[in-house]
């Protein structure tokens, strides 16, 4: 007796008998009949946290399970295209003169910037993996920065405070910084394309305290967000509209963004929050782009794309946040529906540096100074598996677009790619002569782009 379940938890039509003999392949045929699929779509089936990879009588048998309790099978969509994984240095390219502080491809692929302790913002050429742009302008080193999910802008921040926009297309910078914070910037982020096309609000997080709202066609600061008591360490812009602020004073706050009202403060972290992730990120940070290579020729026509992507990807699930800190745990809140934190997620001996959700918002990985990556359901907050392989702290980490497989880098110079469903080590990447502080695997899949302290930006490609 078996109960189709989603990975939310919703069952998939009535418990059914099936035969000892059935497996995968035939559970696939099952689901895609009950909800009625055209496209025939590939699932994973997990009972428990274990993937189901042999018959149903095989796995009672093994399992010595009973037969009279209804087994729960969770059927997880996967994506109907695969990403190899990167297995070589296609490109070391040199220019920076000092260390690589981040690395970004743009939304839909094609370009790539890099930020650099020697002030410059870089926009690479892929193609021939040579340098297009030297950007400079920046008083300071270039602390963080963010493709609008449109492509049509980049923007950056330094350790000086002011943020530089510029126009990618030809490497320059578009107006005066734009100046109101005290102290460096620690990170920024844009309004999602599906809520404005073309792309023209940000928002910056500072260590002054504050995060500002931007306008990038009045080149003003519209709406400051203040009442963190210490420096704010990260921002995310919703897909529902809303702004997520992270920081040293051990708060998360909630914040509108049509007056910079405070909906909610978020509680429970007992040192500083580090990262913020939203289960959307990936749709939002990508826009209307997917794997495809379909482009766009109007604003409209985009902000359409991009609003099904984002739909699509939410379902009826509200948007998700997960917090990592200083105080080696995570809380997951699902925001819109209460300040309790849906799970604790304990288990990194130090401080966690990064966390991410996966493209398909069904799993998340965290990055931790205590030198592994680990892996949890990004539904329910459950631990699932730990990575261990790197020797120093794990600085960062991103997702292959089809949710397969995770990348890290660290401070022992290697880049590794991890397998989600062997839950293995797939590929090390030695290769750096320094720390990696930061990496990115590109929106199509095809490129790895990393860098750090040997100020070299490195391609890696399959």
């Amino acid at each position: 007796m078996c109960q189709l379940v989603s990975p939310e938890g919703d069952h998939l039509g009535a418990a059914l008998y099936l035969p000892q003999n059935v497996g995968p392949s035939q559970l696939q045929e099952i689901v895609n009949h009950l909800l009625h699929n055209e496209d025939k779509l590939p699932y994973a089936f997990y009972i428990g946290d274990e993937e189901l990879s042999i018959q149903l009588g095989a796995y009672m048998q093994q399992k010595n399970a009973n037969v009279e309790v209804t087994l729960r099978i969770v059927c997880q969509p996967q994506a109907v295209f695969r990403i190899r994984p990167v297995n070589r240095c296609s490109a070391t390219i040199a220019g920076h003169t000092e260390a690589v502080l981040a690395v970004s491809f743009s939304p839909d692929g094609r370009c790539l910037a890099s930020g650099s302790g020697d002030t410059t913002v870089r926009f690479w050429d892929l193609n021939t993996q040579t340098p297009l742009f030297t950007c400079k302008g920046h008083k300071n080193w270039v602390l963080c920065f963010a493709w609008s999910p449109d492509g049509n802008h980049l923007v950056s921040g330094s350790k000086s405070g002011e943020l530089i926009l510029w126009d990618p297309k030809i490497g320059k910078q578009l107006g005066t910084p734009l100046t109101g914070h005290r102290k460096w910037i620690t990170a920024v982020s844009w309004e999602p394309v599906h809520l404005q096309a073309p792309c023209r609000r940000f928002v910056s997080a500072s260590k002054d305290g504050d995060a500002r709202i931007w306008d990038i066609t009045t080149r003003k600061c519209i709406i400051a967000l203040t009442g963190h008591t210490n420096s704010v360490t990260c921002v995310k812009w919703g897909g529902d509209g809303l702004i997520y602020t992270g920081s040293e004073d051990c708060l998360i706050k909630v914040w509108e963004t049509s007056q910079g009202k405070l909906i909610k403060t978020l509680q429970g972290h007992g040192h500083w929050v580090n990262s913020l992730a939203l289960s959307t990120e990936y749709v939002l940070r990508t826009g209307a782009y997917d794997h495809t290579g379909k482009t766009y020729s109007t604003a409209e026509e985009m902000k359409e794309a991009a609003l099904t992507r984002y739909k699509k990807m939410r379902g009826n699930a509200p948007e998700r946040l997960v917090s990592g800190s200083d105080d080696f745990t995570m809380f997951l809140w699902e925001p819109t529906i209460s300040k309790q934190p849906k799970a604790r997620m304990t288990g990194h001996q130090k401080l966690v540096n990064h966390v991410y959700f996966s493209p398909d918002g069904q799993w998340l990985a965290s990055a931790s100074f205590d030198k592994s990556v680990k892996l949890w359901n990004g539904i329910t907050g459950k631990f699932v598996a730990a990575f261990r392989g790197h020797v120093a702290d794990v600085y960062q980490i991103s997702w292959s677009a089809d949710s397969r497989l995770l990348l890290s880098g660290s401070k022992d110079s290697t880049l590794k790619v991890w397998d989600i469903r062997t839950r293995k080590l797939k590929q090390d990447l030695p290769g750096h002569a320094d720390e990696v502080y930061a990496v990115d695997w590109s929106p199509d899949g095809e490129k790895v782009a990393s860098g750090g302290k040997d100020r070299v930006v490195k391609l890696w490609m399959n």
